[in-house]
């Protein structure tokens, strides 16, 4: 089986089902949330920590065929097989995304052990595996970043405008970018307003990075 390829998706705003009420399904529902989407969740019984999640609409009841309309991605998490392996079918004829919490052949996309830092989002995965390996992979990754991760890119977002007007070429702009990237993360932390406008003026003069 060849390896899952990682998109990154824009959930903001998108509808998501979740069929399930217990432990697992809430996990999958507090991972999904941070990005956006807003959440229907059915289900017969239901933790109660979910009445605490904003953005969720919890719906106590079996699961329907109804339940799929308007849905742009579904996640299914309940301790009967049968009903999992049905309500996922249904998603696939609709060409609705699935992920099946029980069954990697059952999805279509798979959860990945998620790093969340402000705008940075790393997701790995084993491609179903093994979720152990790929938390131990995310949680070495997590202990190399920087404290300082978010200020670094909010200036990294904060400066590409500048760096428009003052390098207009393409190819040149990115190199520096990347440059500057790479000094910040070594240095752990966002480059002042003064080294900034130093190597700004180092480009214009066309210098090396």
């Amino acid at each position: 089986m060849m390896a899952y390829f990682p998109f990154f998706v824009d959930l903001e705003g998108k509808h998501g089902l979740i069929v399930g009420g217990g432990a697992v399904a809430l996990r999958k529902a507090q991972k999904l949330l941070p990005y956006g989407p807003r959440l229907t969740v059915v289900a017969p019984e239901f933790r109660p920590e979910f009445r605490e999640l904003e953005q969720t609409d919890p719906c106590q009841r079996p699961f329907e065929q109804a339940d799929l309309e308007g849905c742009d991605f579904a996640v299914v998490a309940t301790d009967d097989r049968a009903l999992n392996r049905y309500a996922a079918e249904l998603c696939k004829e609709r060409r609705i995304p699935v992920n099946v919490a029980d069954s990697r052949e059952d999805s279509t996309f798979l959860f990945p052990a998620l790093l969340w830092r402000g705008e940075l989002s790393v997701g790995v995965s084993a491609s179903g595996a093994s979720p152990a390996a790929a938390a131990w992979a995310r949680d070495r990754f997590a202990q190399v970043l920087p404290e300082r991760l978010e200020e670094i890119l909010e200036f990294l977002e904060d400066i590409r405008q500048p760096l428009r007007q003052a390098v207009p070429d393409g190819a040149a702009r990115q190199r520096l970018l990347a440059a500057l990237a790479v000094e910040c993360m070594e240095a752990g932390r966002p480059l002042t307003e003064e080294e900034f406008c130093r190597k700004l003026a180092d480009a214009e003069r066309g210098e090396p990075l």
